[in-house]
């Protein structure tokens, strides 16, 4: 396969809707095979450990949080040095038509950007630095609109370590607590990627297609199309897509704790 010709990177922050959004992207053959290649952080080669989205750690909290033994992916770790495990990437998130695509989440883009640097790639900025490394990108933000149900989402992942429905617990044993601070936290620290991710793009003047989480689902056909015009995909209109999903509403639990955690803001601005 010869290198790629242009380049997609979809933009998140976690439990967004990005992982049904890339999944669909990738099912249609034309728009790259978008994942998470470059999620290892620069100290460990392992993905954003459960402590380490927390600033504080209280010992109620810490006690709410699983640890676990993880190796660094397989390609990354018998690469022998990150520009070999770099071009596996490209081979791998690229479709035949020279598209490449990846995720990327504001919580390792800085890291990302500081490896291609250590590798070769300069740029006075971390898009500056995408740009040498990955040919004409074009950038997708997905945004998931409800905050309190995507913390709520976050902090189940989390505890469980389960990040794609249908996965089992990671540990049959732990069920998830409801942690009010842990959810209020979560919630600011995901409006505060989002701004992020907004601020950055509007420094470079880079207007990135925006794909809402509840649109997608709710008009399936017509945001699918609208990215794949935007990646500029030959006959984006007559594409296969692939089915929408059922619309899945919150299960119990994440619902109950929605509510309570929206009662218990109501309750503390009422004593204000």
């Amino acid at each position: 396969m010869s290198p790629p010709a242009e380049s997609v990177f979809v933009c998140a922050t976690p439990r967004s809707g990005s992982t049904l959004f890339c999944e669909a992207l990738s099912a249609t053959g034309v728009a790259g095979r978008p994942a998470e290649y470059f999620e290892a952080l620069r100290g460990t080669d392992l993905p954003r450990q459960p402590q380490e989205y927390f600033d504080e750690l209280t010992p109620e909290l810490e006690a709410l949080l699983p640890r676990f033994d993880q190796q660094p992916a397989p390609e990354l770790a018998r690469s022998r040095t990150y520009g070999e495990y770099l071009a596996w990437a490209r081979r791998e998130g690229t479709t035949p038509n020279g598209v490449f695509s990846a995720k990327l989440m504001w919580g390792y883009l800085g890291e990302f950007a500081d490896r291609l640097r250590e590798v070769g790639y300069a740029g006075d900025s971390d898009l500056d630095v995408l740009a040498g490394a990955f040919p004409r990108p074009r950038y997708i933000r997905v945004v998931r609109l409800g905050k309190v149900e995507q913390a709520v989402s976050l902090w189940t992942a989390i505890q469980t370590q389960s990040w794609r429905d249908g996965e089992t617990f990671t540990d049959a044993d732990r069920e998830p607590v409801f942690h009010r601070a842990a959810i209020d936290h979560l919630v600011r620290r995901l409006t505060e990627q989002e701004d992020r991710w907004g601020t950055l793009f509007a420094a470079q003047g880079i207007a990135p297609l925006t794909i809402v989480y509840e649109e997608l689902v709710e008009h399936w056909e017509v945001t699918m199309r609208r990215a794949l015009r935007y990646i500029g995909a030959a006959d984006a209109d007559g594409i296969e897509l692939p089915a929408p999903p059922l619309r899945r509403q919150s299960n119990g639990r994440s619902q109950s704790w929605v509510e309570r955690f929206a009662g218990a803001a109501a309750l503390s601005r009422s004593t204000w």
